[in-house]
């Protein structure tokens, strides 16, 4: 069991940081325990889902931005729909994923380099390109022959072809991409 000393760690900044950027109010949590009950991926979370709000109202900072449980979410919503308070917990743990990247933490390494590979994706090709994407993720973690057993099942459906898809109007995609990164956005 891990004890932290909250006054020597607290930090008031960072919760009303979290606040600004998910638009919701930690403070109305109550520790219902509804999020972690219905969450598919507690059992691989270092910190249940509950116990993190409970952490972001204490300001622990380091320890959330830390934890593997914020790139492991799914963003699957069964949090959000569970919370007796309407507080958007996965938009929280989207919040202090955005927050961990831009201060240098991934500790899930194979997470951040299929986001950084699926976004790369997207912005060259105005879609996922699923062959390019599955380059540059092994290119980027080094693991060959991760679900490499799959690719018998996708090459007769014409899942990975070798050319990325056309789309209709890429400058959009461009210009999302421009603004994103004209906001600061790492």
């Amino acid at each position: 069991m891990n004890v932290i000393s909250l006054s020597s760690t607290q930090d008031r900044n960072f919760v009303a940081q979290v606040e600004k950027e998910s638009g919701q109010s930690v403070s109305q949590c109550y520790q219902c325990g509804n999020c972690t009950a219905g969450c598919p991926y507690t059992s691989v979370y270092d910190i249940p889902v509950h116990q993190v709000m409970r952490l972001l109202q204490a300001g622990q900072k380091q320890t959330l931005l830390s934890c593997r449980s914020i790139w492991l979410c799914a963003s699957c919503q069964s949090c959000t729909t569970r919370c007796p308070n309407n507080i958007d917990v996965a938009h929280v743990m989207d919040v202090l994923r955005h927050m961990a990247r831009r201060e240098g933490h991934a500790t899930e390494y194979g997470v951040k380099s299929f986001v950084d590979s699926f976004l790369a994706s997207v912005e060259r090709n105005g879609r996922a390109f699923e062959m390019g994407l599955l380059v540059s993720y092994i290119l980027k973690t080094g693991k060959f022959w991760t679900d490499v057993d799959l690719a018998p099942k996708m090459l007769p459906k014409n899942k990975l072809s070798p050319f990325p898809h056309k789309v209709k109007n890429p400058e959009a995609i461009a210009k999302i991409f421009e603004r994103f990164r004209q906001e600061g956005h790492k």
